[in-house]
């Protein structure tokens, strides 16, 4: 996105490895994500996202590697860490038998804010989530983003400069969505660095500053949203022919000066590579009318992220089951 700078590193990450007998959750993990932006970790179902979270959080030790936040050893200094950081996970760690302000008003008290400080601060969140109305009210009459909600504002009671979160907004309809990535972009444009894990290609694409893809406990690719798209290959056309004899025609035509064709005759649809955009398009409908061809649809497309992952992955992001990082629940529990 490009809106902040690099004014120092808040998470390193070195070689991280954890197995649970062959099953091999992460395999020498490096990353680094700089103050005061957002890094997205995409890859496939079991790939080790969530792991990497659990490790960079003090829940879970990795079997080899080191691993830094806030300037803070993960292992060494896990007591102080805990307290400068704030944790969100795939599942709202809220207690629904007490009210949104209890929840709250309780974790002010185990970050040790004290009583009056922890009740000053659970009524500015529930006011900065729009849980105002709702916050005397026991969480278990609340919605699902509701409760997502809560669950955010409850990372946030101590005012983390370091904000981890798990698949955000899984669960959530499209405008919960929304409204969650509008708090997210309010956080850090005041200063907190985000590292967050989604299956939401689009959800990446929106909040991060920078990608890392995650296959098999490695990262195996990283930049920018443009930077991975186009690593993947240029924009591309997409026109739709009126006629068997029309595609036919367009794919002599098209073939030769404009490189690899691909034509789908069920779709009557045919694809090629834009190597310079929309004067590409505008030179293959010029071609076509010269020959009395007219679209009944045409269109350039950039690459996807979409794109991206089946590049770099050869398969989508939610494949297979989430083997690894399943374990790895399992074998931490949950905790904020």
């Amino acid at each position: 996105m490009g809106r902040r700078g690099d004014s120092g590193t808040a998470i390193v990450a070195t070689g991280l490895v954890k197995h649970y007998g062959d099953v091999h959750a992460l395999d020498g993990l490096d990353l680094e994500v700089q103050e005061g932006t957002v890094m997205a970790l995409l890859g496939p179902n079991g790939a080790g996202k969530t792991t990497t979270i659990r490790v960079l959080t003090t829940l879970l030790k990795a079997d080899t590697g080191t691993a830094t936040v806030a300037g803070l050893d993960v292992v060494t200094d896990a007591a102080e860490l805990r307290s400068r950081i704030g944790v969100s996970g795939q599942y709202s760690a809220v207690d629904e038998y007490l009210t949104g302000f209890e929840n709250l008003d309780m974790v002010g008290r185990l970050y040790h804010l004290g009583a009056k400080r922890s009740r000053a601060r659970a009524r500015e969140l529930l006011e900065r989530f729009d849980l105002v109305d709702a916050g005397d009210r026991p969480v278990k009459g609340y919605s699902g983003g509701m409760r997502r909600r809560l669950d955010l504002a409850g990372a946030l009671v101590a005012d983390p400069p370091v904000l981890f979160l798990d698949e955000p907004t899984t669960g959530l309809d499209p405008r919960a969505r929304i409204d969650l990535w509008a708090v997210i972009d309010e956080l850090v444009a005041a200063g907190t660095t985000l590292l967050l894990t989604t299956q939401y290609l689009e959800e990446a694409d929106r909040l991060a500053d920078r990608i890392a893809v995650i296959d098999h406990g490695v990262v195996i690719e990283r930049g920018t949203a443009d930077d991975l798209k186009s690593r993947v290959g240029g924009s591309r056309i997409d026109l739709t022919l009126a006629t068997a004899e029309d595609l036919s025609t367009a794919v002599e035509i098209l073939g030769r000066p404009a490189g690899e064709v691909t034509a789908d005759e069920s779709s009557r649809r045919l694809t090629l590579p834009a190597s310079d955009g929309a004067i590409t398009l505008s030179d293959a409908l010029l071609a076509l009318r010269e020959r009395g061809i007219v679209p009944t649809d045409a269109s350039l497309a950039k690459p996807s992220l979409d794109d991206v992952f089946l590049t770099l992955t050869g398969r989508a992001t939610a494949d297979d089951t989430d083997a690894t990082d399943a374990t790895a629940s399992a074998s931490t529990g949950s905790a904020r």
